[in-house]
Protein backbone atom coordinates (compact mmCIF):
# COMPACT_ATOMS: atom_id res chain seq x y z
CA UNK A 1 0.00 0.00 0.00
CA UNK A 2 1.27 3.49 -1.05
CA UNK A 3 1.38 5.71 1.71
CA UNK A 4 -0.63 9.14 0.95
CA UNK A 5 -0.10 11.34 4.13
CA UNK A 6 -0.43 15.50 4.22
CA UNK A 7 2.22 16.94 5.97
CA UNK A 8 -0.66 17.87 8.45
CA UNK A 9 -1.90 14.11 8.48
CA UNK A 10 1.73 12.86 9.29
CA UNK A 11 1.86 15.32 12.54
CA UNK A 12 -2.01 14.63 13.26
CA UNK A 13 -1.28 11.09 12.99
CA UNK A 14 1.86 11.16 14.55
CA UNK A 15 1.44 9.08 17.71
CA UNK A 16 -0.07 6.06 15.59
CA UNK A 17 2.43 6.52 13.18
CA UNK A 18 5.16 5.98 15.47
CA UNK A 19 3.14 2.32 16.68
CA UNK A 20 5.68 -0.53 14.87
CA UNK A 21 2.26 -2.87 14.51
CA UNK A 22 0.69 0.73 12.97
CA UNK A 23 2.96 3.04 11.12
CA UNK A 24 2.59 4.66 7.91
CA UNK A 25 0.67 1.30 6.59
CA UNK A 26 -1.81 1.53 9.01
CA UNK A 27 -2.58 5.07 9.39
CA UNK A 28 -3.28 4.74 5.62
CA UNK A 29 -5.88 1.64 6.01
CA UNK A 30 -7.22 3.51 8.88
CA UNK A 31 -8.10 6.80 6.24
CA UNK A 32 -9.18 4.42 3.37
CA UNK A 33 -11.40 2.74 5.47
CA UNK A 34 -15.34 3.89 5.76
CA UNK A 35 -17.39 2.89 8.93
CA UNK A 36 -21.13 3.05 9.77
CA UNK A 37 -21.89 3.89 13.40
CA UNK A 38 -25.64 2.59 14.02
CA UNK A 39 -26.78 5.32 17.14
CA UNK A 40 -25.39 8.47 17.73
CA UNK A 41 -26.19 8.39 21.96
CA UNK A 42 -23.95 7.08 24.86
CA UNK A 43 -22.42 4.34 22.57
CA UNK A 44 -21.64 6.16 19.41
CA UNK A 45 -20.28 8.71 20.99
CA UNK A 46 -17.21 7.62 21.97
CA UNK A 47 -17.08 5.36 19.08
CA UNK A 48 -17.27 8.41 16.53
CA UNK A 49 -15.05 10.88 18.15
CA UNK A 50 -12.34 8.34 18.20
CA UNK A 51 -13.04 6.81 14.85
CA UNK A 52 -13.18 10.36 13.69
CA UNK A 53 -9.52 11.77 16.09
CA UNK A 54 -7.88 8.11 14.55
CA UNK A 55 -8.30 9.54 10.85
CA UNK A 56 -11.02 7.28 9.57
CA UNK A 57 -12.18 8.27 6.30
CA UNK A 58 -15.80 8.04 6.07
CA UNK A 59 -17.61 7.92 9.08
CA UNK A 60 -21.49 7.64 9.27
CA UNK A 61 -23.99 7.52 11.48
CA UNK A 62 -27.36 6.91 11.67
CA UNK A 63 -30.12 8.02 14.26
CA UNK A 64 -33.70 9.38 14.51
CA UNK A 65 -33.66 11.12 17.46
CA UNK A 66 -32.73 14.72 19.06
CA UNK A 67 -30.58 15.50 21.55
CA UNK A 68 -32.57 15.85 24.91
CA UNK A 69 -31.16 17.59 28.04
CA UNK A 70 -31.11 13.78 29.83
CA UNK A 71 -28.76 13.06 27.32
CA UNK A 72 -25.93 15.23 27.99
CA UNK A 73 -25.06 12.93 31.26
CA UNK A 74 -23.25 10.25 28.83
CA UNK A 75 -23.52 11.42 25.10
CA UNK A 76 -20.38 13.55 24.60
CA UNK A 77 -20.60 13.76 21.40
CA UNK A 78 -23.76 16.69 22.05
CA UNK A 79 -23.49 19.67 24.10
CA UNK A 80 -26.03 22.09 25.78
CA UNK A 81 -26.21 24.32 23.08
CA UNK A 82 -27.50 21.38 20.89
CA UNK A 83 -30.59 20.61 22.86
CA UNK A 84 -33.55 19.89 20.22
CA UNK A 85 -31.14 19.86 17.13
CA UNK A 86 -31.22 16.28 15.62
CA UNK A 87 -28.42 13.68 17.16
CA UNK A 88 -26.95 13.53 13.70
CA UNK A 89 -26.48 16.58 12.81
CA UNK A 90 -25.46 17.91 15.98
CA UNK A 91 -22.90 14.79 16.11
CA UNK A 92 -21.50 15.96 12.35
CA UNK A 93 -20.69 19.65 13.50
CA UNK A 94 -18.60 18.01 16.38
CA UNK A 95 -16.81 15.86 14.25
CA UNK A 96 -16.30 17.68 11.75
CA UNK A 97 -14.63 20.30 14.27
CA UNK A 98 -12.18 17.74 15.80
CA UNK A 99 -11.21 16.63 11.79
CA UNK A 100 -11.93 18.45 9.56
CA UNK A 101 -9.51 15.95 7.37
CA UNK A 102 -12.94 13.58 7.09
CA UNK A 103 -15.91 12.96 5.51
CA UNK A 104 -18.72 12.88 8.09
CA UNK A 105 -22.46 11.34 6.87
CA UNK A 106 -24.99 12.41 9.15
CA UNK A 107 -28.36 9.48 8.16
CA UNK A 108 -31.41 10.86 9.89
CA UNK A 109 -33.66 8.00 9.71
CA UNK A 110 -34.72 4.75 11.43
CA UNK A 111 -33.29 1.75 9.99
CA UNK A 112 -35.96 -0.55 8.78
CA UNK A 113 -35.35 -4.14 6.46
CA UNK A 114 -35.06 -1.92 3.40
CA UNK A 115 -32.60 1.19 4.57
CA UNK A 116 -30.50 -1.13 6.10
CA UNK A 117 -29.57 -2.97 2.95
CA UNK A 118 -28.70 -0.29 1.34
CA UNK A 119 -26.67 1.61 4.47
CA UNK A 120 -24.68 -1.55 5.51
CA UNK A 121 -23.79 -1.74 1.69
CA UNK A 122 -21.95 1.26 1.78
CA UNK A 123 -19.39 0.70 4.39
CA UNK A 124 -16.43 -1.62 5.00
CA UNK A 125 -17.42 -1.89 8.77
CA UNK A 126 -20.26 -1.60 11.16
CA UNK A 127 -20.35 -0.71 14.44
CA UNK A 128 -23.72 -0.79 17.01
CA UNK A 129 -24.43 1.02 19.79
CA UNK A 130 -28.35 1.05 19.32
CA UNK A 131 -30.56 0.70 22.14
CA UNK A 132 -33.30 -2.06 20.90
CA UNK A 133 -32.96 -5.76 19.77
CA UNK A 134 -35.30 -4.91 16.64
CA UNK A 135 -32.12 -2.69 15.04
CA UNK A 136 -29.84 -4.74 16.44
CA UNK A 137 -31.50 -8.11 14.65
CA UNK A 138 -31.68 -5.90 11.39
CA UNK A 139 -27.77 -4.52 11.55
CA UNK A 140 -26.66 -8.03 12.10
CA UNK A 141 -28.74 -9.58 9.31
CA UNK A 142 -27.55 -7.20 6.91
CA UNK A 143 -24.15 -7.72 7.99
CA UNK A 144 -24.02 -11.25 7.43
CA UNK A 145 -25.93 -11.10 4.08
CA UNK A 146 -23.09 -8.76 3.09
CA UNK A 147 -20.07 -10.03 4.42
CA UNK A 148 -19.33 -6.82 6.63
CA UNK A 149 -17.79 -7.24 9.82
CA UNK A 150 -20.03 -5.98 13.08
CA UNK A 151 -18.39 -4.83 16.02
CA UNK A 152 -21.52 -4.77 18.56
CA UNK A 153 -21.45 -3.38 22.26
CA UNK A 154 -24.57 -2.87 24.88
CA UNK A 155 -24.26 -0.86 28.10
CA UNK A 156 -26.52 -0.73 31.41
CA UNK A 157 -26.06 0.41 34.98
CA UNK A 158 -22.87 -0.30 36.38
CA UNK A 159 -21.86 -2.57 32.93
CA UNK A 160 -21.52 -3.72 29.68
CA UNK A 161 -20.58 -5.91 27.17
CA UNK A 162 -18.57 -6.23 23.86
CA UNK A 163 -18.35 -8.58 20.38
CA UNK A 164 -17.02 -8.75 17.13
CA UNK A 165 -18.97 -10.82 14.86
CA UNK A 166 -17.69 -11.73 11.28
CA UNK A 167 -19.47 -14.56 10.27
CA UNK A 168 -18.34 -14.70 6.61
CA UNK A 169 -14.82 -16.24 8.53
CA UNK A 170 -16.61 -18.64 10.28
CA UNK A 171 -17.28 -17.02 13.51
CA UNK A 172 -20.70 -16.64 15.34
CA UNK A 173 -23.13 -13.99 14.36
CA UNK A 174 -25.17 -11.98 17.02
CA UNK A 175 -28.23 -14.10 16.67
CA UNK A 176 -26.12 -16.98 17.57
CA UNK A 177 -25.55 -15.47 21.18
CA UNK A 178 -28.93 -13.44 21.18
CA UNK A 179 -31.14 -16.10 18.92
CA UNK A 180 -34.53 -14.20 18.15
CA UNK A 181 -37.60 -15.47 19.13
CA UNK A 182 -40.48 -15.43 17.12
CA UNK A 183 -43.95 -14.18 18.71
CA UNK A 184 -41.92 -13.77 21.99
CA UNK A 185 -40.85 -10.30 23.96
CA UNK A 186 -37.48 -9.64 23.13
CA UNK A 187 -37.35 -5.69 24.46
CA UNK A 188 -34.99 -5.50 27.28
CA UNK A 189 -35.06 -2.19 29.94
CA UNK A 190 -33.32 0.80 28.21
CA UNK A 191 -30.80 3.60 29.67
CA UNK A 192 -33.99 5.65 30.05
CA UNK A 193 -35.79 2.77 32.34
CA UNK A 194 -32.94 1.62 34.23
CA UNK A 195 -30.46 3.53 34.58
CA UNK A 196 -26.79 4.04 33.20
CA UNK A 197 -23.54 5.35 34.92
CA UNK A 198 -22.53 7.97 32.52
CA UNK A 199 -18.77 7.44 32.64
CA UNK A 200 -19.43 3.41 32.09
CA UNK A 201 -20.64 4.21 28.19
CA UNK A 202 -17.60 6.17 27.80
CA UNK A 203 -15.30 3.50 28.69
CA UNK A 204 -17.33 0.75 26.42
CA UNK A 205 -17.61 2.97 23.44
CA UNK A 206 -13.84 3.24 23.30
CA UNK A 207 -12.81 -0.63 23.86
CA UNK A 208 -15.67 -0.67 20.52
CA UNK A 209 -13.66 1.98 18.91
CA UNK A 210 -10.28 0.09 19.77
CA UNK A 211 -11.78 -3.02 18.44
CA UNK A 212 -13.15 -1.52 14.42
CA UNK A 213 -9.45 0.38 14.41
CA UNK A 214 -8.26 -3.22 15.06
CA UNK A 215 -10.40 -5.00 12.41
CA UNK A 216 -9.09 -2.15 9.91
CA UNK A 217 -5.80 -2.46 10.45
CA UNK A 218 -5.54 -6.38 11.07
CA UNK A 219 -3.18 -5.74 14.09
CA UNK A 220 -3.92 -7.52 18.15
CA UNK A 221 -5.98 -10.79 18.24
CA UNK A 222 -9.94 -9.89 17.02
CA UNK A 223 -12.90 -10.25 19.62
CA UNK A 224 -14.75 -12.91 17.00
CA UNK A 225 -15.95 -15.89 18.94
CA UNK A 226 -15.54 -13.86 22.24
CA UNK A 227 -17.83 -11.81 24.88
CA UNK A 228 -16.08 -9.58 26.81
CA UNK A 229 -18.18 -7.98 29.94
CA UNK A 230 -17.03 -5.58 32.10
CA UNK A 231 -18.57 -4.79 35.82
CA UNK A 232 -17.63 -1.29 36.85
CA UNK A 233 -18.75 -1.54 40.36
CA UNK A 234 -16.66 -4.08 40.93
CA UNK A 235 -13.73 -3.18 38.00
CA UNK A 236 -13.68 -6.60 36.65
CA UNK A 237 -13.65 -7.89 33.25
CA UNK A 238 -14.49 -11.11 32.22
CA UNK A 239 -14.70 -13.42 28.61
CA UNK A 240 -16.73 -16.09 27.38
CA UNK A 241 -15.80 -17.71 24.30
CA UNK A 242 -18.44 -18.16 21.79
CA UNK A 243 -19.35 -20.39 19.10
CA UNK A 244 -21.21 -20.37 15.78
CA UNK A 245 -24.91 -22.11 16.24
CA UNK A 246 -25.42 -24.56 13.11
CA UNK A 247 -29.13 -23.96 13.65
CA UNK A 248 -28.55 -19.71 13.55
CA UNK A 249 -31.55 -19.21 11.65
CA UNK A 250 -29.89 -15.88 10.45
CA UNK A 251 -25.43 -17.52 9.52
CA UNK A 252 -26.51 -21.07 10.22
CA UNK A 253 -27.67 -24.26 7.93
CA UNK A 254 -31.23 -22.65 7.36
CA UNK A 255 -30.24 -18.68 7.74
CA UNK A 256 -29.63 -15.96 5.35
CA UNK A 257 -25.99 -16.86 4.14
CA UNK A 258 -27.22 -19.57 1.47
Amino acid sequence: MSIDLSEDEIQRYSRHILLAELGGTGQMAIKNASVLVVGAGGLGSPVALYLAAAGVGRLGLVDDDVVELSNLQRQVLHATGTVGHKKVASARERLNALNPEIVVEAWDMRLDAASVEELVSRYDLVCDGCDNFETRYLVNAACVRQGKTLVSAAVQRFGGQLSTFRPQLGGPCYACLYPPHDGEDTASPTCGDAGVLGAVTGVVGTLQATEALKEITGIGTSMAGRLLMWDALSMRFSELTLAADPACPVCGAAGVRL
